[in-house]
Parts: C-alpha cells; sequence; structure tokens
C-alpha cells in the first residue's frame, strides 16, 4: 500500500478526484431532488419512466411535471466531511496512491453502486484516506502489519479506522502454503477463526470476522521479497469471508497480479470462473455465498 514520495503534482490524481467529487455532488443533488419530483399520481413514477411513457403515448394522458409547477427550492448540501478531508489531503501533498488512475477507477466503479457500504482493506497507505471518502457514510476498516506505520497515520489522519495484524507466513513458503491449500480443509467453507486451513487468518479484530464484507481490497502486507509475509493468507482469507457470509457476494479485489504470489493464489482460491475484471496490475472477482447453495463447488 505504501509508495515512496513522488516530485511534483500528479496531473492524474488531480482529474481522478475532480471527477470523484463531481459524482458525489451528482449523487447528492439528485437524492435531494428525487422526492419533490416524483409524479403525484403515482409514488413510484420517476422522471425517466415518465419521459419513456411520453414517447408511447397520448401527451393529454400523461401528468405534467411537478417541476415544472413547483417552483425549485434549492437546498444547502454540504461537501461529506470524509470528502472534504480527502480533497484537502491530496491538494496539498505531493504524494500520490500507488495505483493508477484506471485501476483505482476499477474498484471506484463498484463502490459507486456499494457504498455505503462494509469495505475491508488489507493494507494502510498513501491512498486510504480516498477509500473512505469514496465510502462515504460506510464502514472502511485498513489491516497494517507495520504498527509504526499505523501511528505515523494516524497523526496525520486520526478518524481512519485501523488495526494491526501480525503474520506468520513468508514469500519462500508460498509453495508449501499452495500445496497446503489444495487439500479438502481449505476447500471446506467456514468462519477462518476456526477454519483447519493452515492459509486461514485467524488472528484477526474479531469485529472483523463477525462483519458481512461488500467489498475487500488486498493490497498488503509486502510481498516483494522473499522474506516479507506475502499476501497468500489474505488471499485465501478474504475468499474465505465471501463464501462464507449469510446471503449476497463480496467484490475482492487483489494488487499487484503482475507478481507470481499475488497471481497464483488468486486465480487458484478466488477462481478464475469468479474473475470479472483485470485492469493494470488490479484483479476484481465477485465471490457469491456459499451458505445460501448447500453443495456448491469452492470454485465454479
Amino acid at each position: 500500500m505504501r509508495s515512496k514520495p513522488q516530485c511534483g503534482i500528479n496531473l492524474k490524481l488531480i482529474v481522478l478526484f475532480c471527477s470523484f467529487l463531481l459524482l458525489f455532488l451528482i449523487l447528492i443533488l439528485r437524492s435531494n431532488l428525487s422526492s419533490p419530483l416524483k409524479s403525484p399520481s403515482s409514488s413510484s413514477t420517476t422522471l425517466s419512466e415518465t419521459h419513456l411513457s411520453n414517447s408511447t403515448t397520448d401527451q393529454s394522458q400523461v401528468p405534467k411535471c411537478p417541476s415544472l409547477e413547483v417552483p425549485f427550492i434549492p437546498t444547502c448540501t454540504k461537501t461529506p466531511p470524509s470528502l472534504a478531508n480527502a480533497l484537502i489531503h491530496y491538494a496539498t501533498t505531493n504524494i500520490t496512491p500507488q495505483q493508477t488512475f484506471k485501476e483505482i477507477s476499477v474498484s471506484a466503479r463498484i463502490l459507486a453502486k456499494k457504498a455505503p457500504c462494509n469495505f475491508l482493506v488489507f493494507g494502510l497507505g498513501l491512498d486510504s484516506l480516498m477509500w473512505a471518502a469514496l465510502n462515504h457514510g460506510g464502514r472502511t476498516v485498513f489491516l497494517e502489519e507495520n504498527q509504526s506505520w499505523i501511528d505515523q497515520i494516524k497523526e496525520r489522519l486520526p478518524n481512519l479506522e485501523s488495526y494491526h495484524v501480525v503474520y506468520d507466513t513468508k514469500v519462500h513458503e508460498a509453495e508449501k502454503l499452495f500445496e497446503h491449500g489444495t487439500k479438502e480443509e481449505c476447500k471446506t467453507v467456514s468462519d477462518p477463526r476456526f477454519s483447519k486451513c493452515p492459509l486461514a487468518l485467524k488472528n484477526l479484530p474479531g469485529d472483523v470476522y463477525d462483519m458481512e464484507w461488500d467489498l475487500i481490497m488486498v493490497d498488503a502486507p509486502t510481498g516483494y521479497f522473499d522474506g516479507a509475509p506475502g499476501r497468500m493468507s489474505a488471499i485465501y482469507t478474504a475468499g474465505l469471508m465471501g463464501r462464507n457470509r449469510e446471503e449476497g457476494e463480496t467484490d475482492v479485489f487483489v494488487h499487484d497480479v503482475d507478481r507470481v504470489v499475488e497471481d497464483k493464489f488468486s486465480k487458484a482460491f478466488l477462481c478464475e470462473g469468479y474473475l470479472r475484471e483485470q485492469e493494470g496490475r488490479i484483479r476484481h472477482f465477485t465471490i457469491p455465498s456459499h451458505r445460501t447453495r448447500l453443495g456448491r463447488p469452492f470454485c465454479p
């Protein structure tokens, strides 16, 4: 999640946040105007439906648009604090997120549909405030391996919810762990705390297990050298959480899939059959609940 400081203003980042700001303003205005714009003859008739009916029915049978009869009354809507903080933060720093504009857009599109929602992020970094802002009104939790980094971020961004996590794996153990992952005990869907699979993370905060996560981003722990913890367990556990939810589905994103571990483990444990999109170094999987249909195979 962390990256080295970059000099100069990143034009793409500015364009990105201007786009997100415009999107938030549109959503806010739409929510404020949706109620008075409804047709008085039917509470479920929207402006778009009225427009469609105008093209297929006689104009005399269509109720007049209420917005033409009732004077428009502008409302004062403040910018959400999370968005305001993010804009100020990124506008006053030369440090930019590690993911590219196109990679960020993959997750942002899903957030735009699901937010406010429950969003779990493996990693705490320079893009964390952005994710929290895009999930305004929801809960965004960050899991970080480096306690000193958590302390630094909390000094600058005290409102972010983050927790320290200790990993007991190493990148050089990936092949051995992958072999374990092919065994039946790792194909059993359950709460990760009670899983017999050595890949399952069992030492996360209790609240992380009790929550049903709508989105999970795997962008940590460190995995670019043999002695690093690697993302083997994070990837496996993200998939297990998605399968173990009561109903619905979880969108899981894995970054740095150009590396061997992220590539191999995401395809095997998040399943190529659940792969929805890849853009650059990020992959998007949609993991359905396996508890709603008994007998569902681990991978389709």
